[in-house]
């Protein structure tokens, strides 16, 4: 017997290791959101490739090399020593050309380059925040359906008694049939419903395995906590935002792109140097000559400069744009935030409401009712009554719950609070 049992047991143990489900955090989700989101890692990527493209921003510019005759006679007879001793003509040359490159236009060009990933660094930063947002809202969204099916679950309990109490008093004629077909078709409503809410809790599972670049089918489950955070103290003003708004800092990093690359344009007017060393192999006895000559890039002449100091000029008018952008943004953003701060608030409140005076008072409405009703002091349709309006307040808070929960995201979102 006992062998049987064994592994009845382990069957039992496989069974279950298959069946259960992982139950995962909000903050779990954000955690692999970081590690593994596609988004993350392009912007990774472009970082890297940006500072890798800066580390060979102080680089020369390649030696030039050329080979080839030099002032060489058509008539390959005048190549030659005459007989007389004079020196054949032509010469086979060998040139090296070297440019030395100006240490400020180098250093300019550097800072420029080395400053281009702060702009991604910060754009990642934003976009990141806009993923936890998602997976927050779902979240949440996922948390309200699980706990209107825990609603469905009462509703179904209190209908059945209902519905199994009017049987048995109209089988002995102790009772009416005024709300029994009603408590009948509110039943099929809520089994309507949790099929609506098991869709969409599913929907939600498949976001977020989106989200956390996962496959779509894995099965998970998550926890109903959650927390509504006093946000009545935070200030909504410019200087928060600046210190906090990822894309706020990326356009002050743009800005001060814009100087570098403007002073790295205006570097270039600034004169480079070279060097040209050609050695010369004479013809016919013509003695070998070589040549050494200095050589200078003058790009402050008008018609070489006039691309530069146009470049310079628009750099000047996209700085002007990028500040304009920037007060656009602080502006926005700090009426969007404290309009949602007051609303945040005002939702708060009438969330309270529902949790210290509305649901209570009806829930205890409904239980004066039932116990009139198995006492038959009361009728069904009055028990009914009592049902349908703590059921349609009950689903009304958790919609109020669901929005403050949005509203919260939202302003975490505009505050860019993970």
């Amino acid at each position: 017997m006992k062998k049987k049992l064994i592994p009845l047991y382990l069957i039992a143990c496989l069974g279950h290791k298959v069946f259960a489900q992982d139950k995962l955090s909000l903050a779990t989700i954000i955690q692999q959101i970081d590690n593994v989101n596609p988004s993350a890692k392009m912007y990774e990527a472009e970082i890297r490739s940006m500072d890798e493209a800066a580390l060979g921003a102080k680089s020369w510019m390649p030696p030039e090399v050329g080979t080839g005759l030099w002032m060489v006679p058509y008539d390959p007879k005048m190549w030659k020593k005459a007989a007389d001793g004079t020196p054949g003509m032509g010469q086979y040359m060998i040139s090296v050309q070297q440019m030395f490159p100006n240490t400020k236009k180098q250093e300019a060009e550097s800072k420029y380059m080395q400053a281009m990933s702060s702009v991604a660094k910060e754009n990642k930063n934003y976009a990141s925040n806009q993923l936890y947002a998602d997976a927050k809202k779902t979240y949440y969204e996922w948390v309200i359906i699980k706990k209107k099916l825990s609603v469905l679950d009462q509703d179904e309990k209190m209908l059945d008694f209902m519905i199994k109490n009017a049987e048995i008093r109209y089988r002995n004629n102790m009772g009416k049939m005024s709300a029994y077909y009603k408590a009948k078709a509110s039943l099929g409503t809520i089994l309507n419903m949790r099929i609506m809410l098991e869709n969409e809790a599913n929907q939600k599972r498949i976001l977020l395995n989106t989200l956390m670049n996962r496959d779509k089918t894995i099965t998970f489950d998550i926890d109903t906590n959650y927390s509504i955070k006093d946000y009545a103290t935070h200030s909504v003003d410019s200087g928060t935002l600046i210190s906090r708004r990822s894309d706020i800092r990326a356009i002050d990093r743009s800005i001060q792109l814009t100087y570098l690359q403007q002073t790295a344009e205006q570097a270039k007017l600034k004169p480079e140097f070279g060097i040209r060393y050609e050695h010369m192999f004479g013809f016919g006895g013509l003695p070998m000559q070589y040549t050494i000559m200095g050589m200078v890039k003058i790009p402050l002449a008008g018609w070489s400069s006039k691309m530069t100091k146009a470049n310079v000029e628009s750099l000047k008018w996209k700085a002007e744009s990028l500040n304009q952008q920037r007060q656009m943004v602080i502006n926005e953003a700090t009426g969007m935030g404290s309009g949602m701060l007051a609303e945040v608030e005002a939702k708060k409140r009438q969330v309270e409401l529902f949790q210290m005076n509305i649901l209570p008072a009806l829930r205890k409405n409904y239980e004066v009712m039932q116990l009139g009703y198995e006492q038959n002091t009361e009728e069904l349709f009055m028990l009914y009554d009592a049902w349908e309006t703590l059921n349609m307040t009950q689903l009304e808070y958790l919609e109020q719950l669901l929005q403050l929960l949005v509203l919260q995201v939202q302003l975490e979102k505009i505050m860019e609070i993970k």
